[in-house]
């Protein structure tokens, strides 16, 4: 019996950082009570992170809306607004997708059409997370594209898991001039 005690040792503890490794990092980090929490949120919901897990289809994915949720992300508040310039909204783009980035370690920068880029970033991901509240001014209510400060909607190219760029078509609206503005990490 004696002579197994190592070997019993050695595959529970192999056993369990297997198990440590492979766990599924489902919830972002929280910050400690009285702490500011992390990516910009305001206030931390206890029941979030109580309620039972839902299994996603790629159907509810896109179809279904955000929960109601007591925190609101302030990272966009300042976006397109009138006290800041267009090189500012796009650095807050380029924090918003670092904060995703963070939470969503595992998924990298979201992908696809502006709009389908617009519905990560307001909520529609595994974690249900909005870093731009879906009722934000600079989302089109028609097409759910995420606009710029003219009205023209966003070209966002993910170069690559971590790196997206951001461009806008600039005051004369359309895409690929000399007034695009255009900001790559």
């Amino acid at each position: 019996m004696r002579r197994h005690l190592p070997t019993f040792l050695l595959s529970a503890l192999i056993l369990a950082l297997l198990v440590w490794y492979f766990w599924p990092a489902s919830t972002p980090v929280s910050s400690p009570p009285g702490a500011a929490p992390a990516s910009g949120l305001t206030s931390a919901s206890a029941s979030a992170s109580t309620s039972p897990a839902k299994i996603e289809t790629p159907a509810s994915k896109i179809a279904a809306p955000p929960p109601a949720s007591a925190e609101r992300s302030h990272l966009a508040d300042d976006l397109n607004s009138p006290k800041t310039d267009l090189r500012s909204d796009l650095r807050i783009l380029n924090e918003v997708f670092g904060a995703f980035r963070t939470n969503l370690p595992r998924e990298g920068n979201p992908w696809g059409s502006n709009p389908e880029i617009t519905a990560a970033l307001t909520g529609q991901n595994k974690l249900r997370l909005a870093l731009i509240p879906p009722d934000h001014p600079a989302i089109s209510r028609t097409t759910g594209e995420l606009l710029d400060r003219y009205g023209t909607p966003f070209f966002f190219h993910a170069e690559s898991g971590i790196r997206m760029s951001i461009t806008s078509a600039g005051p004369d609206k359309k895409l690929h001039t000399s007034d695009d503005e255009t900001f790559t990490p």
